[in-house]
């Protein structure tokens, strides 16, 4: 069993920035490829990024290529996602997800199906 928490959301304005964190309790963390998911009400949950277990493979939605970089920290099994030039559409909780892997290179997929644990979500809120 994989628990994940987020940390890092708050309120603010468009155009800033904000970093989410996402700490497992695993000791095997460098075995799973690690997302980051959002959702607001009404809505399915949406893919945002993903990070392979080596963190040298990653893959971003185009809504937020370009603004958001996902990292990850092995040492400290913990997995970042740094939010730059945000806009009010980037308002909704994001999740953390774990997906277990066999390839340095499978950096986990944008399918929320295929990940086996997540975390209780933290909010982002842009204001305009």
């Amino acid at each position: 069993q994989v628990q994940l928490v987020e940390s890092g959301g708050g309120l603010v304005q468009a155009g800033g920035s904000l970093r989410l964190s996402c700490a497992a309790s695993t000791r095997t963390f460098s075995t799973y490829a690690m997302a980051w998911f959002r959702q607001v009400p009404g809505k399915q949950r949406e893919f945002v990024a993903a990070v392979s277990r080596a963190g040298n493979s990653t893959y971003y939605a185009d809504s937020v290529k370009g603004r958001f970089t996902i990292s990850r920290d092995n040492a400290k099994n913990t997995v970042y996602l740094q939010m730059n030039s945000l806009k009010p559409e980037d308002t909704a909780v994001y999740y953390c997800a774990a997906r277990r892997v066999f390839s340095d290179s499978d950096y986990g997929g944008a399918y929320v199906g295929i990940y086996d644990y997540w975390g209780q979500g933290t909010q982002v809120t842009v204001s305009s």
